[in-house]
C-alpha cells in the first residue's frame, strides 16, 4: 500500500519536483508483464475460467442486458425487434448495439443465426473481453508491487461474486467496467511501465460512449493526470482534443445514421437523467449520491480498483491469509452459484419455451401464436430470445414526457385493477391471444377472466425463491383453446 501511495505522491510535494527535472515517462513505449514470467498460464486459466463463468450464468439480472443491447441489435440486422422509449427520446446511443449487431451480421451472413447462438455468442464474446481486464489488471498489480499482492488481488478479482454475476452479461455497465479497467492498465501512473497516455484515453473515452457516466469514475483521474503531466499543452493538443474530438464524432455519426436525423445523444441523456431526472421515475432513493435513481450495478466499474485494495489486505494479513482466502472463496462462492444458475431464472427459461412455438407453427394453418406478457414491463427478453417475428405484446411503462401529472402508464393501469383492463383491452373474444405470460401472484386475481375466455395453463417455470410485489415464485404459460 505504502508503494502505491508514494507513487501516486499522496501528502508529498518534492516528489513532483523530481520528476520535472528529467524527461516525463509518460509516453514510454516499455512493455511489462511478459509472458515467461508466468503469466501465459494465467491468461489460459482466466479465459477458462470466464467462459465456464459466462454458462453457468443462466438468469437474468436487469431489464437493460436485452432491451439496451441485444433487442437493439437484432433489430438493426433483421429488421424485427422493439425499440423502448429511450431509443425514441434520443438518450440511448447506437454504438453499443452495434457491436452486437455485427456479431449477429456475421451469424446472419453465414446463415448460422440460430436463436442460441444470438443468446449465447455475444456473451462469450464479453466475457473474453472480461477476461482480458482480469489479466491486464494482474498484469498491472504485478508492475506496481511485488507478485505476492498481484495474486491476491487475481484472487480476490475472480472469486467475487458480483463480478461473477455481471462480467458475461450484455449490460452497458459490464461494458464499462471492462473499458476501465483496461484504461487503468494503460493510466500514467508514476512508476509505471505500462503506461501509455493515447491507450488510455481511447479507453475512457470509449466507456464514456458506451455510458456517460463514467466519466464520473475517470474525472479525477484525468484531473490528477493533467497535474502530474510536465507537457501540459501536448497532452491537450495531441491526446484529449483529437481522440475527444473523434470518438465523439463517430459515435454521433452513427446514432445520426440510425436515428436518421441530427441526433446529440450524450446532451439528451445529460438533459433527461440529469436536469429533468426522468430516471426517478424508475425508483428513487436518498438524497446522498446526488442522483435521485441508483442501482448497485451503477458503481460496478468501481469494484476493480476495491480488488487492488482487498489483495493488500490479503497479504498484510501474513498468518491468517489462507484461512481467510478460504473464507472470501467459500462466501462468494454459494451467492455465485445461487444467483447465477437458481435466482431469477424464470423469465430467460420462459422464452425458452415461447420459442418452441415459432417451431410448432404452421403459418398457413390459423390461429398463428400470439403472446401476451402479463407482467412488470421489461421483465423478459424479447425478440432477441425468439428469433422469429411471431407476434407478442407487454404492457409498456414509458414515463411522461409531457408534464402531465395525472400520467399513468399501461403497466401501473393493468395492475390498478386487471379485469378491467382485460374487457376493456378484448371486448371481443376474438381479438384475444393465443397465449398469456404472467407471474403465478397474480393467477387468482384474474382466474375468472381465464375461465371465462378459455384459457388453460400449460406451463408452470419456476422464477425465484424470493418473490416480491408483482413479482411471484413462478411464472405460468397460459394456452387458449
Amino acid at each position: 500500500m505504502e508503494k502505491i501511495r508514494a507513487r501516486l505522491n499522496i501528502g508529498s510535494k518534492a516528489e513532483p519536483v523530481k520528476l520535472r527535472k528529467r524527461k516525463s515517462q509518460l509516453y514510454s513505449k516499455e512493455d511489462t508483464c511478459p509472458l515467461d514470467n508466468g503469466v501465459l498460464g494465467v491468461s489460459v486459466f482466466t479465459v477458462a475460467f470466464r467462459l465456464i463463468n459466462c454458462f453457468l450464468v443462466q438468469t437474468s439480472f436487469v431489464p437493460d442486458e436485452y432491451w439496451q443491447s441485444l433487442e437493439v441489435a437484432h433489430l438493426m440486422v433483421f429488421d424485427y425487434g422493439y425499440l423502448t422509449w429511450e431509443w425514441t427520446a434520443g438518450i440511448r446511443g447506437f454504438s453499443y448495439p452495434l457491436f452486437f449487431g455485427a456479431i449477429y451480421k456475421i451469424l446472419h451472413f453465414f446463415t448460422y443465426d440460430a436463436v442460441q447462438l444470438l443468446v449465447w455468442l455475444p456473451r462469450v464474446v464479453q466475457a473474453l473481453l472480461a477476461a482480458l481486464a482480469d489479466i491486464k489488471l494482474y498484469c498491472l498489480i504485478q508492475s506496481l508491487e511485488h507478485s505476492d499482492v498481484a495474486k491476491w488481488t487475481y484472487l480476490c478479482q475472480l472469486s467475487s461474486w458480483f463480478t461473477w454475476y455481471c462480467c458475461t452479461r450484455t449490460l452497458t455497465n459490464t461494458m464499462e467496467t471492462t473499458l476501465t479497467t483496461l484504461a487503468l492498465y494503460y493510466y500514467p501512473l508514476p512508476g509505471s511501465k505500462t503506461h501509455n497516455s493515447t491507450k488510455y484515453l481511447i479507453l475512457v473515452a470509449l466507456a464514456v460512449i458506451v455510458r456517460p457516466t463514467a466519466l464520473i469514475v475517470w474525472l479525477p483521474l484525468l484531473v490528477y493526470h493533467f497535474w502530474q503531466e510536465d507537457n501540459k499543452l501536448k497532452l491537450i493538443t495531441h491526446h484529449c482534443l483529437p481522440i475527444g474530438a473523434l470518438t465523439l464524432g463517430i459515435s454521433t455519426l452513427i446514432d445520426c445514421m440510425f436515428y436518421g436525423k441530427w441526433t446529440l445523444v450524450q446532451y439528451n441523456f445529460l438533459m433527461f437523467n440529469v436536469f429533468h431526472n426522468v430516471a426517478e421515475f424508475y425508483g428513487s432513493h436518498p438524497w446522498h449520491c446526488c442522483l435521485a435513481h441508483k442501482e448497485f450495478r451503477f458503481i460496478y466499474p468501481v469494484l476493480p480498483f476495491c480488488m487492488v485494495f482487498c489483495g493488500i489486505a490479503l497479504v498484510n494479513l501474513r498468518t491468517w491469509r489462507r484461512p481467510a482466502a478460504c473464507a472470501l472463496l467459500v462466501s462468494n462462492l454459494v451467492p455465485a452459484l445461487y444467483t447465477g444458475l437458481l435466482h431469477q431464472r424464470g423469465t430467460l427459461d420462459v422464452m425458452g419455451h415461447l420459442q418452441t412455438l415459432c417451431d410448432d407453427s404452421d403459418p398457413s394453418t390459423p390461429p398463428l401464436p400470439e403472446v401476451l406478457f402479463l407482467m412488470p414491463c421489461h421483465s423478459t427478453p424479447f425478440y432477441s430470445h425468439i428469433h422469429c417475428p411471431m407476434k407478442m405484446r407487454f404492457l409498456e411503462c414509458p414515463p411522461d414526457l409531457t408534464g402531465d401529472k395525472s400520467y399513468v402508464d399501461e403497466a401501473e393501469r393493468f395492475f390498478a385493477d386487471p379485469h378491467h383492463w382485460l374487457r376493456t383491452s378484448f371486448p371481443y373474444k376474438s381479438m384475444l391471444p393465443t397465449h398469456l405470460v404472467f407471474f403465478d401472484v397474480l393467477e387468482k386475481e384474474i382466474s375468472a377472466f381465464l375461465d371465462g375466455s378459455r384459457f388453460m395453463r400449460s406451463t408452470e417455470i419456476f422464477h425465484t425463491h424470493v418473490p416480491e410485489g408483482r413479482v411471484g415464485k413462478s411464472i405460468l404459460v397460459y394456452q387458449r383453446h
